[in-house]
């Protein structure tokens, strides 16, 4: 499909030694300027799938099939070339947040040194970019740009983590569980945030979620993942609505009628405002 963006077609991910797969026959495609949940129980293999395509996983694990992006195979590239699609092309936000930053190093010159690795830029202009994005997560360029890491609360860092991603305009930004450590007002105003720059810029996003609610507001089509195989994909709303798959059932009865959705919505709204 010409609109097509990334594209993983029979993925397979298997621990040496094993002969019982981690991943077995996933495939998940995404379009340009799609916004994707993949939604699971912990341990489901969703991260295992995301960090398939960015090359992160362990060298005891054996990956095989077919991850299509900009023309190549991700799986057949040194991991040099990866490495150079990551930042620039796709943007990973980690779940483990803290490691997103070296702790003696002051936020503000670890976010414009990374900016400048892959954009060209003068430093003041890096400097200003990267003083913009924090603002845009809620949190103050001011205070916040000159500290370091270890003096920020576990929110403040992984607001910093996203800033820094979306500042580099990535053509995929994957989130995995990015909105864990904030509270829910925060956690829109992120997301809210996530949803302008897709905008802006056209780019896709996959949000790996445990967190249903969040996959129904905010994405437009979602993969159901049980343990490693994808069991139900569709729009958001249909999977909702009109899922299918026993285990898609089980997932959708935790979560109840949401009488409080919209009081989160208009809260956030507020204080975004």
């Amino acid at each position: 499909m010409k609109d097509q963006l990334i594209s993983i077609e029979h993925l397979f991910v298997t621990l040496n030694g094993s002969h019982q797969p981690l991943l077995e026959d996933v495939n998940l495609t995404i379009k340009m300027g799609e916004m994707v949940g993949l939604i699971g129980e912990s341990g489901s293999g969703k991260s295992l799938t995301s960090r398939a395509v960015t090359g992160l996983l362990p060298k005891e694990m054996r990956v095989s099939g077919r991850i299509s992006y900009g023309g190549n195979n991700l799986l057949e590239l040194s991991d040099k070339e990866r490495y150079k699609q990551l930042g620039i092309k796709i943007g990973y936000i980690f779940q483990d947040y803290r490691g997103s930053f070296t702790p003696f190093i002051r936020i503000g010159k670890q976010m414009t040194e990374t900016i400048r690795t892959h954009i060209k830029l003068t430093k003041k202009q890096s400097e200003q970019l990267a003083r913009e994005v924090l603002n845009e997560v809620g949190l103050e360029d001011k205070t916040i740009y000159h500290r370091f890491p270890f003096q920020l609360s576990g929110g403040q860092i992984q607001r910093a983590a996203v800033a820094m991603t979306l500042a580099l305009k990535p053509e995929l930004i994957i989130c995995d569980e990015m909105t864990t450590a904030l509270d829910v007002i925060t956690g829109e105003k992120v997301l809210n945030y996530l949803a302008k720059v897709q905008k802006e810029t056209g780019c896709a996003v996959l949000i790996i979620t445990h967190d249903l609610a969040q996959a129904y507001k905010h994405t437009n089509r979602i993969y159901v993942m049980q343990q490693g195989r994808i069991v139900e994909e569709g729009l958001s709303e249909e999977v909702r609505c009109h899922h299918k798959h026993p285990y898609t059932k089980k997932l959708c009865s935790c979560l109840l009628a949401l009488p409080g959705e919209d009081l989160i919505t208009t809260a956030s709204q507020v204080m975004v405002k």
